[in-house]
């Protein structure tokens, strides 16, 4: 806490109000108290200058490009560590040793299957349903399967076991989701395969054709499940914070979190990078006229997959991704003409004096479809992947809020510009 201190003038009354400042030297102005003293609120849409908490999970640095897990860059941890120990560090603080990784593991392992019941819910979505709704709403209905978290007398452990279920159950529902939807037979999970391993099986496995686990999809699809893990305070982790604010348990917080990540504007982005460049694939790839029509103030179309709220330089994760999506395409003969699209549009951008004075440089989204792409996994699933990457930074923000001191059930202030305060005028007085 920073000993010094901010000036409000408000119109002739002066306040004073705590400067906070973080470990990496991010500083606040502390305005908890501005209501009570002042009578005055602080309007601030999409909370784009608001702090909503104190966190020691994610630090992000949006004008220099840093994201960090725990203290640990993202380069390292992408490159070096698989995504269930990233998930490890998230929720515990810190990296695991090889035995509290190996119980970590077989926790995985041990929560892998669902319960029989929950499996005829599937027959009663239409064909069609979202795989989003159901991974939403079956999240929610696993609280009333596996209650042992509001039953075990020790919270810490009932969390870390409830996190364990949920990380292990959300991959078996995804996968359960797209196999009824393609009318397959269900692929249950299996104790030899990783956690990656056995998303890959369940989603891809049939009876005449078995699937082979190929060790250079598994690296590729832990690495951008851990670039997904979490990044502080965006739209579905507030969410989950602000639902869980309500004394709400983590099942119903994480449904709400993934019904957050559905919008087009988050989960969901990856999905438009691809349909603009199929757009662009059919209209014989004329870059001109897109670039063109994402210069024009008048034009709806947007180049998507540029372009970050939080990150006013090159988002780290893109960087990750592209590399990771040239290798992945290698290793798989994958030919795919939406890659050179990507490519091009990237160059042009990044030489273009439009986009580089709107610091609109290709983020996580831009390439992570087409790897996607690549693996057979279809666009419609694109969201329910970034839920499986997210899920362990959601459990994380949901924990520290739940220990917090601090925290109060969330309940923003708004400025009224409705009619003032008028007479009632009775109804035959209105005809």
């Amino acid at each position: 806490m920073s000993e010094r201190n901010a000036t409000l003038i408000v119109e002739d009354a002066t306040y004073t109000l705590p400067i906070i400042e973080g470990s990496e030297k991010e500083k606040a102005i502390d305005v908890r108290s501005l209501l009570k003293d002042s009578g005055h609120i602080t309007l601030d849409s999409g909370f784009m200058n608001t702090g909503a908490c104190q966190s020691n999970i994610t630090f992000l640095d949006g004008k220099k490009g840093i994201l960090n897990y725990r203290g640990y860059p993202i380069e390292e941890l992408a490159e070096r560590c698989s995504f269930v120990e990233v998930a490890y560090l998230l929720l515990h603080g810190e990296l695991p040793n090889r035995q509290e990784l190996n119980e970590f593991r077989a926790l995985l392992a041990r929560y892998a299957l669902l319960h029989e019941d929950m499996i005829h819910f599937f027959d009663h979505f239409p064909p069609n349903a979202s795989p989003m709704s159901i991974l939403s709403t079956m999240i929610n209905v696993l609280c009333n399967y596996y209650p042992e978290m509001t039953a075990q007398p020790d919270p810490y452990e009932a969390f870390i076991a409830t996190a364990a279920r949920l990380m292990s159950k959300i991959r078996t529902i995804a996968a359960f989701s797209y196999k009824k939807s393609i009318g397959h037979p269900l692929v249950y999970p299996r104790a030899d395969l990783s956690y990656c391993g056995n998303f890959l099986n369940m989603m891809f496995d049939r009876p005449v054709i078995p699937y082979v686990v190929q060790p250079e999809v598994v690296a590729t699809l832990n690495k951008l499940l851990i670039l997904h893990a979490d990044h502080e305070q965006n739209c579905s982790t507030s969410t989950v914070r602000m639902v869980g604010s309500a004394g709400v348990n983590l099942y119903a917080s994480i449904s709400a979190g993934i019904s957050a990540l559905w919008g087009p504007l988050h989960g969901g982005a990856n999905q438009a990078v691809i349909e603009m460049l199929e757009a662009i694939h059919r209209d014989n790839n004329d870059f001109g006229k897109y670039i063109a029509k994402a210069k024009d103030r008048n034009d709806p179309f947007r180049l998507s997959g540029f372009g970050h709220r939080v990150y006013k330089t090159f988002d780290p994760r893109a960087a990750i991704i592209k590399k990771a999506c040239h290798q992945t395409l290698a290793a798989l003969n994958v030919d795919d003409p939406l890659l050179d699209i990507a490519l091009k549009l990237e160059e042009i951008a990044r030489n273009d004096d439009y986009f580089i004075s709107r610091n609109l440089y290709p983020n996580v989204d831009f390439y992570s479809g087409i790897i996607y792409r690549a693996m057979r996994i279809p666009t419609n699933m694109f969201p329910v992947m970034f839920a499986l990457g997210r899920l362990p930074g959601w459990m994380s923000h949901w924990h520290e809020m739940m220990q917090d001191p601090d925290t109060k059930i969330g309940r923003p202030r708004q400025i009224y510009t409705g009619p003032a305060q008028r007479p009632f005028v009775p109804l035959h007085e209105r005809e």
